[in-house]
């Protein structure tokens, strides 16, 4: 059944307006053909670029040196060249492309031997319907302590959770999907990109003559409380806006009974106990100092190209340990029938993935991205703003190129030394600008076809509904990345005003 078909009429405008967009985007063509098309018009955009001879010189913060780039055009020999030779390249070194398939060797496991099923069951039991849709976005939220680990594993799983209830599960992707993904710089706990910012942000302040460095924790105590405020605005975005528009679910994909057996309590309870000690053992091979797992002082297993396997395992274990237990897997063939079936559901993806991949990487090669984010941030350094205008103007021009460049520390590596020293001249903390940055960053990714990840969502939402598209999935996620930007920038400016600290030792003025 379409979503579109399910959709409860509501006056107001903000509604139609979504309604237009839903029923614009779905009416576009399927989004292969959408990948393709924006390819064709990056190609003959670079050459236009190209011939009007547009330069942009900034410093590149991560590779430490002066850069002067022009637009690189693909309407010739070269250009030529590079789109033959390099499909193959673009399509295997897509991001999500590894993340997504090794992961769901392990998922399939632990989806096919039941776990995923009767662990669902036990939360349904278990937890109150009315902080359902809370749980999910926290969790969303909370994810990112583990990188991309949520795009993967929990906005799927927030679909079939509010399958479980009853409820839409578009909903509870759009919920999942909003806290893994808007959310993304809030947090409880210090995640990957905390480092990789401050880092960026040092190296900005040694280009503009500061001698201060700040810490990876320079905006612990603001995202702390902005991880509470994003749980709360998702939540009532998720059920005054989202839920109500999707309607009634009435596809295919049902969940019938919520009664955990005899059989999946046993088996739930030996998955938990080897989950324990896969834990066990993982943290036995990275915490000691010369554990094996452990590269150059870090926690390789946890972070980087570890991660992914790491996350398989810990579908993969506990959910052989739940099958053998529970008698759905009986031998060998059992499991490797479990991991076909994952890898059979994800042939959509890898065609979505294919044209996504060369699109992603044509934007990349041609440079239009960089003279965009250039051309900003040095329109934004001229309109003569002071103070909190400023950084109000900072936070939208970083949401809207972030709709064009996806990748978080390559943002703030062209617009860190345009904006540090520049904030700082002016009374405002490097940490401060940092945090401003990160807001602006992460609220538009949802609504961005350019972020890695947003052909993965497509797929995953198709499941649900196959008349779904880009449409659907914008139209629902609008909401959010409005709500999330004005409420976000809103405590920014309390924040602001009462000139709390941001971070341990760390403060905006």
């Amino acid at each position: 059944m379409s979503t579109k078909e399910n959709t409860i009429k509501k006056p107001g405008l903000f509604n139609k307006f979504l309604n237009v967009v839903e029923k614009s985007g779905n009416k576009l063509p399927h989004p292969v053909t959408i990948f393709v098309i924006l390819s064709i018009i990056v190609i003959i955009l670079s050459e236009v670029v190209s011939r009007m001879g547009i330069t942009v010189n900034y410093y590149d913060a991560r590779a430490k040196a002066d850069a002067t780039v022009s637009a690189v055009s693909l309407m010739n020999p070269e250009g030529l060249q590079y789109l033959i030779n390099s499909a193959v390249k673009n399509f295997t070194g897509f991001a999500p492309l590894g993340t997504v398939l090794v992961a769901m060797l392990g998922v399939g496991v632990a989806e096919g031997t039941g776990l995923i099923g009767a662990a669902l069951k036990k939360v349904v039991l278990s937890t109150p319907p009315r902080f359902i849709t809370a749980v999910v976005v926290f969790a969303g939220i909370m994810s990112n302590v583990a990188s991309d680990a949520g795009y993967v594993v929990l906005v799927p799983l927030g679909a079939i959770v509010f399958l479980s209830f009853k409820r839409h599960p578009l909903a509870g992707l759009a919920a999942a999907f909003a806290g893994v993904s808007a959310g993304f710089s809030a947090n409880l706990l210090l995640g990957t990109i905390d480092p990789l910012l401050a880092g960026i942000t040092n190296e900005a302040l040694k280009v503009g003559g500061f001698e201060i460095a700040i810490q990876p924790t320079a905006n612990l105590y603001f995202m702390m409380v902005s991880t509470f405020l994003l749980t709360l605005l998702g939540t009532w975005v998720t059920e005054k806006i989202v839920e109500p528009r999707l309607g009634e679910y009435k596809g295919s994909q049902i969940i019938e009974s919520v009664e955990v057996t005899s059989a999946e309590k046993k088996g739930l309870k030996v998955a938990g106990l080897s989950l324990v000690v896969a834990t066990a053992i993982m943290l036995f091979l990275t915490l000691p100092a010369n554990a094996w797992l452990k590269v150059d002082g870090s926690l390789a297993a946890f972070t980087h190209d570890g991660l992914v396997p790491t996350i398989m395992l810990f579908f993969l274990i506990p959910g052989l340990a739940f099958g053998i237990t529970s008698g759905t897997i009986k031998n060998d063939k059992d499991v490797v029938r479990s991991m076909t079936k994952a890898m059979a559901s994800m042939g959509g993806y890898l065609v979505l993935a294919f044209v996504a991949a060369q699109f992603v990487a044509y934007f990349s090669y041609t440079k239009l991205g960089i003279i965009l984010a250039v051309g900003g941030a040095n329109f934004l350094k001229t309109v003569g703003l002071t103070g909190l205008p400023l950084i109000l103007a900072f936070i939208v021009v970083s949401a809207f190129i972030n709709l064009f460049i996806g990748s978080a520390s390559a943002k703030w590596a062209i617009m860190a030394p345009i904006f540090v020293p520049m904030l700082l001249g002016v009374g405002i903390t490097p940490e401060f600008t940092q945090l401003a940055y990160r807001i602006g960053d992460s609220t538009t990714n949802i609504i961005s076809p350019l972020m890695s990840y947003f052909a993965v969502i497509v797929v995953f939402a198709q499941k649900y509904d196959e008349e779904s598209g880009i449409g659907t999935l914008i139209s629902s996620m609008v909401p959010y990345s409005i709500v999330f930007l004005v409420g976000w920038t809103a405590l920014l400016m309390v924040w602001y005003f009462t000139g709390l600290p941001i971070g341990p030792g760390a403060f905006m003025r």
